[in-house]
């Protein structure tokens, strides 16, 4: 059976919807760009395929980036524990609060 990339398009839309979302306003340090310099931000929602968090300065979709987050004991149920990241961002969106971007990294 053939797949058409319309058919592909509505899997990847549908897989996305079926990871849960959790709204968590946590810091968040990212490096991107030429010189890796580090940027803070703050996670919108994280999900098991993806993060979405703010950050106060210009970047591009399909930009590579490295970001850690610590993740509290109220989600850990023990101590607090590092996360740390790489992947590439798949969206930025524009007039969010504060004039910061929305990065979505899946």
């Amino acid at each position: 059976m053939a797949e058409t990339q319309q058919d592909q398009n509505q899997d990847q839309d549908n897989n996305k919807r079926a990871t849960r979302r959790f709204t968590l306003r946590l810091p968040v340090s990212v490096r991107y760009g030429e010189n890796e310099q580090e940027h803070e931000a703050q996670t919108r929602d994280v999900s098991a395929r993806g993060i979405c968090f703010y950050v106060d300065s210009a970047i591009q979709a399909g930009s590579a980036i490295d970001f850690t987050l610590t993740l509290p004991p109220e989600i850990t149920l023990t101590e607090s524990i590092r996360v740390r990241c790489k992947g590439r961002v798949v969206r930025v969106e524009g007039g969010s609060p504060s004039s910061k971007m929305a990065v979505a990294r899946h």
